[in-house]
This record gives structure tokens, sequence and C-alpha cells, in this order.
């Protein structure tokens, strides 16, 4: 719209200016040897329009003769470049959908028209690594490296050629260099983390850490809790040597991560051997009433060292009463009062957890049954039940399973990669072999709780024991989930086929009481 108007305006302009010299008539002369000119101004005016029209045309001419080579190697050049940018579309598109014929020569067709174009060489690298040629993607990747705008990809690539090829003192290089520009790279940040929580290199990591989140590397959000899992680690690594400062990094990553389970556990037992008790449950009840777990219930039964099995009962009463019908909150419950031999409070607890009972519900059972009346056939019976029950919730991360939280995956050394979940079931296995071992432990441990004086009975198990225990276990690298070929259910043809299922599961009992006493 305004263009319309600015265009009548100069229309206007120019009628007005042509009917002003119109209304104006006058003579021009021009006198030029012996020749004398004149004409009226109106044709003197339109004379040197056309005069102007006439140079500015020659003036185009000539100087298009003289551009003609240029504009030709213009013409030339950006044919060429079109060319190059339609075969690295045809071999990005190749190369996406597997086709390595298309790929290479595609590759080869923009590196021939383009030269060291970044995404010609990038195009050629992808191809040589969907035809398997590792050298030549990393001849293509360090190629890369000389340019500015292509080092952290030539990076990238490298790095990704080192994992491939299970280097890992070359990738830690590659990912290191990459770490130490500008711009740091997402993948750098977390790459250069994994590998300092393979060697334990707790404060590495923090730095590396710290670094990427001013970098804008790695998010905030992500940043703090990352932060929570370095230093829950740092602290589990020095909580014996160096208990003070432990404390000092647990309550600090409680703060940053109240849910992150290891690290309220860990700030309330060492704030509970410090004497700081009231701080102690404080941090333990948040981190509960976020993600109830087996752990917090032990640390928070046992803040005060020497307390009698009837005070860590009342204690986790205490902690249960507004999480009262979770599973945790009831196996927790059930394990206090079978150590306080408050057996009914125990069956009781247990009760909702028996109509699909899990592999923890009948062990518990199995002790109690063993304890309280020295029944071992209904603990056996327990037992047995346990070694085909659905799992517990357990510590998952990348396939592998342990019983002992660990800051990053033992497989890939991806941080805080545990998760608090049911593994997958396996009908038989290495894992029912520690069900096993748990079964077998039942009936032996409840003779040794008959035979102890009350009193003994009711003290506290020694920390140390459980805390070297758990040290042990954190050191252990945790063996995969391997399912085996379940069982058959039809072992093969029998006599006597009545007879012969009650004589194989006495024989199976007795295997599991083991030797008598």
């Amino acid at each position: 719209m305004i263009r319309v108007l600015v265009f009548l305006v100069l229309v206007a302009a120019v009628a007005l200016g042509a009917a002003w010299v119109a209304d104006r008539p006058g003579e021009i002369v021009m006198t030029w040897h012996n020749s004398r000119i004149s004409t009226s101004v109106t044709v003197a005016a339109i004379g040197f329009l056309v005069l102007a029209a006439l140079a500015v045309f020659l003036w185009t001419v000539i100087r298009l003769v003289m551009r003609s080579p240029d504009l030709a190697a213009l013409f030339f050049r950006e044919r060429r470049k079109t060319r190059g940018w339609r075969a690295i579309t045809r071999g990005m598109i190749a190369v996406g959908s597997g086709n390595l014929t298309i790929a290479k020569r595609s590759a080869g067709e923009a590196r021939k028209l383009l030269g060291e174009e970044p995404l010609a060489l990038l195009l050629a690298a992808q191809a040589a690594q969907l035809g398997g040629e590792a050298e030549a993607a990393e001849a293509e990747f360090r190629t890369m490296l000389g340019r500015a705008e292509t080092k952290l990809l030539g990076l990238r690539g490298l790095y990704m050629e080192a994992v491939r090829r299970n280097d890992a003192a070359s990738a830690y290089a590659y990912a290191g260099e990459a770490a130490r520009e500008d711009k740091m790279p997402g993948w750098a940040a977390d790459a250069l983390i994994e590998f300092q929580s393979r060697a334990r290199d707790w404060q590495g990591a923090l730095a590396t850490l710290e670094r990427a989140v001013g970098a804008r590397a790695v998010g905030k959000a992500v940043g703090v809790r990352r932060r929570a899992v370095l230093l829950t680690a740092q602290a589990l690594s020095i909580e014996e040597t160096d208990p003070a400062h432990a404390r000092e990094l647990s309550v600090e990553a409680a703060k940053l991560a109240p849910d992150l389970v290891p690290a309220a556990a860990l700030a309330g037992r060492l704030l509970g051997a410090h004497g700081s008790l009231r701080k102690a449950a404080k941090v333990i009840e948040k981190a509960w009433a976020a993600a109830p777990h087996p752990d917090l219930a032990q640390a928070y039964a046992h803040l005060q060292p020497g307390a009698s099995a009837e005070d860590r009962l009342q204690r986790l009463r205490k902690l249960v009463k507004k999480t009262r019908g979770q599973i945790e909150s009831t196996f927790a419950l059930a394990r206090a009062a079978l150590e306080a031999h408050r057996f009914e409070e125990a069956r009781a607890a247990l009760v909702p957890l028996l109509g699909d009972p899990t592999q923890r519900a009948c062990l518990l059972m199995a002790e109690i049954e063993a304890t309280e009346h020295g029944d071992h056939g209904k603990a056996r019976e327990w037992a047995l039940r346990a070694m085909r029950a659905k799992r517990d919730p357990a510590w998952v991360a990348d396939g592998y399973v342990t019983e002992e939280w660990m800051p990053a995956s033992p497989q890939t050394g991806r941080l805080d990669a545990f998760v608090w979940s049911t593994p997958p079931s396996a009908a038989a296995g290495p894992v029912l072999e520690q069900v096993a071992e748990q079964a077998l432990a039942v009936v032996p441990r409840a003779k040794q709780e008959l035979s102890r004086p009350k009193a003994e009975a009711a003290a506290t198990p020694p920390v140390e024991s459980r805390r070297t225990a758990a040290a042990s276990a954190r050191q252990e690298a945790v063996a995969p989930l391997v399912a085996e070929p379940p069982l058959p259910d039809d072992p093969g043809p029998v006599e006597d086929a009545e007879e012969a299922e009650p004589r194989r599961r006495f024989r199976f009992l007795d295997w599991l009481a083991g030797p008598a006493a």
C-alpha cells in the first residue's frame, strides 16, 4: 500500500513538472562553428534524456563484454557448487538408508566438486564408516582437525572410532581435547565424566562437571543432580578414612538431591555416629517421604549406636507413620518387629504381602517361623517358595543388578545410571543362587537366635561389619543378569509318579536344611 502511494506521488510530481514547463515556453540556442541550432525547451529535454539512455546502454554493453570472462567463470563455479551440494544431499540420504554404493559415489563426487567443504568431508567419513573402513574414516576426521569450524566434529568422530575399537586411552584423549575448547560440547563433558567415574577420580569429575555447567554443556538441573551423585561417591570412598569430611560431603549431597537415597542414608548414618541425631533423623525422614528404601529404614533404625531392638522398633514406627501401607514401610516394620521378638506384629505386618509374596517376604516368614517356634518345616516351606517367588526391587543399570548402590554403571561408566526397580525375572541362573544362600542361612540363623540370651539378641548388630561388607560390595564388579533356560516341568518318565514326587521333594528339603546340627 505504501509503495502504491509513493508511485502515485511520483507520477503526480512528473505531471506537474511537465505542465509547468509547457506553460512557460522558451528557446534554447546553440552556436557551434558557423552553425546555429535553436529548439524549444521541451524538445531539448527529451533529446537530453534520449542521449542519457543511449549512454547508459552503451556503457552496459561495454561493461558486459569486459566482464564476460569473470561471469562465465562464476556461472561454471556456481554450477559446480550446485552439483556438489546435490551430491552431498544424495549421499546423506544414501548413508541414512544404508546404500553403500550410492554413498561412496556421492562422497567422491562431492569431494571432487567441493574440495575441503566440511559437509563433503563428513559425507566421506560417514560413507567410510558405513563400509566398515575405520582407517579411512579416521583419516577424514583427522583432516577436519585442521580447520576451526570442523575441529569439534573431527574430535567427535575420532572419539567414536576409538570407542568402537575399545581404545580407552585414545577415547579419553579425544574427549579431553574437546572438553578444553571454549565451547565445550555436551558429549565431551559426559565422556570425560564417565572416564573419571570409572577411574574413581571423583574430584576430577566434579571439576569437569563445574566447567561443563559453566559452558552450558550440561543443564543446571542435571548438573545439580550429578554433583550430588559425585559428592556421594566421594563420601563413600572416604567414609572409613575421613568420616568428618565424608559427613560434610554427604550432607551437601542430600541437600542438593533429597531423593538420592545413598546420600541421605550415608548422611544420616554419619550424623548419627557424630551425635547429631535430630539432624540425621530430619535428613532421612525427608528422603523417606520422597523415596522409601530399605537403606533409609536401616540407617534410621540404627541412628543411635547401641540402641536395643525395642528402641529401633519404636523409632521405625515413627518413620513409617506417614507412609503406612507402602511395601518398604511394611518390610521395615516386619524386620524391626522380628528383631524385637514381637512375632505377632511381624506376622500382621506381612499379611498384606502374602497373597503374592516376593522373595524377601518369603524369607522373612521363614525366619519368623524358625525363630518363634523353631518350626523348621514351615521355615523350609517358605524358603522353597522364595526360590520361585517374584523378585524384590534392586539397583539396576544397563542390565546389571546389585543390592549396593554404585555411582556409575560398571559396564558403561554412565553416571547416575542405577535406578531402584524390579529386575527382570529369570527362571534359573546365578541370581537364584543368592536367594538359595539366603534361604539356607535362615534355619542356622534362627537356631543361633534361639540359643542366645534375650538381652544379647536385642543388641545392635556391629556397625563396622555392615560398613565393611557394603564397601567390599561396592568395590566388586556386578555380574549381568543372564537368563538361563527354565527348568523342565517334566523331569522324565518315572515308575511311580505319586511316590517319586515326595521323594524328590524331601531330598531337596534335606539339602536345603543342610547337615544336622
